[in-house]
Parts: C-alpha cells; structure tokens; sequence
C-alpha cells in the first residue's frame, strides 16, 4: 500500500471489522483498532474518499441485528474523518460469498483503489476479498502486511526451541496446523478437549508432543460442577477434564519460558469459568514472560491475554483465526493470493 498514488483518489478498504456486539453496542473494538493504521495512512496521503466495507456474523440477508451502525459509531469515535465512510455489512448481500461478479462491481463501482486490510478473512474467496481486487489495482493494507510478516516468521529458519502451544475443542481445524508446524517445533503442547483425542490420531506420529499428566475433571459441563484433580489418564467415567491440571501447568510453563520461538492458539480449558481458568492463565503468563519472539492467534487465546493484561508483552497478536491457522497450515489465502506481488 505503500507503494499507491493516493492523492485525489477514492479507496475502497476491505478491513475486518467483525467485532462482537452487547445490547447494540461494541463489546471489543481490537479489530477496529488495527484498521485504524491503514486509514489513517490513507487519510494522511491525500485520499479523497476512503469507504471502508467488512462483514459482521453470518446473516443470511439483511438483518438489523447485524448491521454496521455501531462499528461506524466506534470507528468515527477513533478517527473523526468525513472522508471516512463505512458501507452496509457485506454479508447482507448473498453475492458476497459466492464471490459473484456483479456483487464485487458494485463495490468497485466508482473507486479507483482496492486496498485488502482483512487477513482475518483473507482465507475466503469472498466478492470483498478476492473478486474486487480482479477489477481494481489492488495492494495489501498495513495490517494484512504484519500478519504475514509476523506470521510468516513461524515458517522460516525459527529460534530454537520452538514450542507451539495448541489447545481448543477443534481438533479438526488445526489438525493441519499440527502436522505443518508442529513437525518443526522442538515441543508441541497440547490442553483443551484436543488432548483427549489425539492419541488417536496416527498423522500426528513423530511429533515431540506433551500432554497434561494431570486434568481439573468435573462431574459434569457446569461452571459450579463438582471437580477434583486428577492424573490424566484416570478421569471417571462420565467426568469432563475441563482444564490442565496443576503439574501440567508447571510443566508447560516451564517448556514455554525455555523457548526462544513460541506460537500458542487455543485454551487449555473453558477458561471463561474461573475455576477451570488456571490452566490457560498458565500458558498466557509463560507466554507473556518468555524471552522469546512469541505469536498468539485465536479469538480465546487472544481474549485470555487481552484480559489478564498481557497483550502488550507478546510479540504479536493475530487477528487471523481461521486464516492464520490456513497460513500456518501451508495453504494459499485467495485474499492474498489476488494482490500482485502481496
């Protein structure tokens, strides 16, 4: 983006402005902040007009619930501009997802730049992430610069050692992640309801993996469920291990503030009960303590540093989820892929 004559010309930005809402207002304004750099970049360089599209859930069509009015409240609170104007949720249009061709002319109709912002969403071939950028010079916006910078880091000649940190109920989702990245890290921790499936996963073979030798277990999926703690391996029948127990939360922390290179993405358990939080706050103060370059992607994982106070001691904070996990995965993102030389 950099690189873009701006003066006088109309910008169209595709930024991830998917932010969760409570009765009708911003909850967490992260991901408006991050786009802010960009605007303001734009702005600053002479840009006439700057309209700044994104998705917010998954409606099906138009649907009040969804709409964009408290994001641009928020977003005209952080960047008072009249040059800044933000359009009507992607998603109430059903060509968005179908990447339909008169869908993505309509947003390029009258604009003379496409800028793409949204690593977030960078993973889907949507009309506001890939088909736009087939109409209008496009170029990668500030913060879709530092995710793949960032991010890309993870890919490369790594210090040593390496620990990925993987925790989360989906196994499936980050499966790939496991075998892509994993196979390079010198440890692998797993927590979460992860660690209680993968044993049976023979893809994962060769991996220096560590499991919790101990578990917080529950009667039963309920924040005030009668718990003990217990060897892994010695759950009850009928019982939940909801977090790591205390040995592997030792033990994990001790691998993480050993490292030189750390990327952690999921909880160690349903850490948004306090008492099966332990775990997690483990992790995300190893994390922030290690003397190492360290990455935390994942909407938990970065609310469990964000709420302890800890983000600004990581690295980096990706605001990716799907797309970072298929970026690790060592897949091509069609929002990326769809912007020359990005």
């Amino acid at each position: 983006m950099r690189e873009a004559d701006v003066v006088g010309k109309r910008v169209l930005v595709r930024a991830d402005l998917n932010v969760p809402l409570e009765d009708g207002c911003v909850a967490d304004d992260t991901r408006i902040r991050a786009s802010i750099p960009t605007l303001r970049h734009l702005l600053d360089r002479g840009a006439s007009r700057v309209a700044v599209c994104s998705h917010l859930g998954r409606p099906k069509g138009p649907d009040p619930a969804f709409a964009m009015t408290p994001v641009t409240e928020r977003l005209r609170e952080l960047l008072p501009d009249d040059r800044v104007h933000v359009l009507e949720n992607t998603r109430f249009d059903s060509g968005e997802t179908a990447n339909d061709a008169a869908t993505a002319a309509r947003l390029a109709d009258g604009m003379d730049i496409y800028v793409n912002d949204a690593f977030g969403s960078a993973h889907r071939a949507h009309a506001s992430t890939e088909g736009v950028a087939r109409l209008l010079p496009a170029y990668a916006g500030l913060l879709l610069e530092q995710e793949l910078e960032m991010l890309g880091r993870l890919l490369g000649d790594v210090e040593r050692p390496f620990v990925l940190v993987a925790g989360g109920a989906k196994v499936e989702d980050k499966l790939g992640v496991l075998v892509n990245l994993g196979g390079r890290a010198d440890h692998v921790l797993v927590g979460g309801k992860m660690a209680a499936e993968l044993a049976s996963q023979s893809r994962l073979e060769g991996l220096k993996l560590a499991l919790p030798v101990d578990v917080v277990a529950a009667s039963s999926f309920d924040a005030d469920a009668e718990s003990m703690i217990v060897p892994a391996d010695e759950v009850p029948d009928g019982w939940l291990g909801l977090d790591v127990g205390p040995d592997a939360r030792a033990r994990f922390a001790e691998l993480i503030l050993g490292a030189r290179t750390v990327f952690w993405n999921g909880p160690m358990g349903v850490f948004e009960w306090p008492r099966f939080a332990a775990g997690t706050k483990a992790v995300a103060q190893a994390v922030a303590a290690a003397d190492a370059f360290t990455v935390v992607g994942g909407g938990d994982s970065v609310r469990a540093v964000q709420e302890l106070g800890l983000a600004d001691r990581v690295t980096w904070i990706s605001t990716g989820g799907g797309a970072s996990l298929e970026l690790l995965e060592g897949k091509e993102l069609p929002g990326v892929a769809a912007i020359p030389s990005a």
